[in-house]
């Protein structure tokens, strides 16, 4: 359920992130090649980036299809960043499909949360896994709140960083936080701006690294032989050095 992906490095535009590739995030809304779960992603989808002159990243998230959004193609062509999160969406059953729900979350602006994050996955026991992952809800962090069962995962995401948690380790503490209380596919993403992190949980993961920078998908957008199939159990990190894979 749910393709996203991450990319670091030199700025590009978000056109030749979302839709120029042959296999892009936008085809893998309707023709995704490697989903196991789910077979098209049209219940929302979502961008956030980072721009230098700005604190907290931006974002956009609309409840439509991204290939319905012809606007948003076109605004793409110029809006030009070096740290992006994307996001499409197959709602999880049960689960609303308003704007709310798409991904990627993101923390307070208010207080210059720099955190972007996305999960592509399920909760099988949502209830349980909300009753012991949400309270307290992290303070402005609306996304926290959001009814889907991502949102204790964001949630408690938000608590480990704020407390100094490191990008990735607290991704891999949410994770396994996660798998003790429900089952479930945990393929978390999320950004700092500086740095990506991501967990291969139940779903596939890769990452590309180039001359231009490092992406990390859920499946590959082109047929580039670089792309790596991360290892299921996986914690990814990449900054500007690279990339390094450890367990989760």
């Amino acid at each position: 359920m749910c393709r996203h992906l991450a990319y670091l490095g030199a700025p590009t535009t978000l056109h030749d992130l979302l839709y120029a590739p042959p296999y892009s995030l936008e085809r893998q809304s309707y023709a995704p090649r490697e989903q196991r779960y789910g077979t098209v992603n049209a219940d929302g989808f979502g961008v956030g980036w980072y721009d230098p002159g700005r604190e907290a990243p931006l974002r956009y998230r609309r409840a439509l299809p991204i290939w319905a959004d012809t606007s948003f193609a076109d605004a793409a062509r110029v809006i030009r960043s070096g740290c992006v999160v994307a996001a499409i969406r197959d709602a999880t059953p049960g689960f609303g499909s308003d704007e709310s729900c798409a991904q990627p979350f993101r923390g307070d602006p208010g207080r210059g949360d720099p955190w972007l994050f996305s999960h592509n996955g399920a909760v099988d026991d949502d209830e349980t896994l909300a009753e012991r992952l949400s309270p307290p809800a992290p303070p402005g962090v609306l996304d926290a709140r959001t009814p889907v069962d991502s949102a204790p995962l964001f949630a408690h995401a938000v608590r480990l960083w704020r407390k100094g948690g490191e990008l990735g380790r607290a991704l891999a503490d949410v994770a396994r936080e996660a798998r003790s209380h429900s089952g479930g596919r945990y393929n978390l993403l999320a950004s700092d701006g500086d740095r990506l992190a991501a967990t291969a949980v139940g779903d596939t993961l890769y990452t590309l690294v180039g001359p231009g920078g490092v992406c990390i998908a859920s499946e590959p957008f082109d047929d580039d032989p670089a792309w790596t199939r991360v290892p299921e159990g996986s914690l990814v990190t990449a900054d500007r050095d690279g990339v390094a894979v450890t367990a989760v």
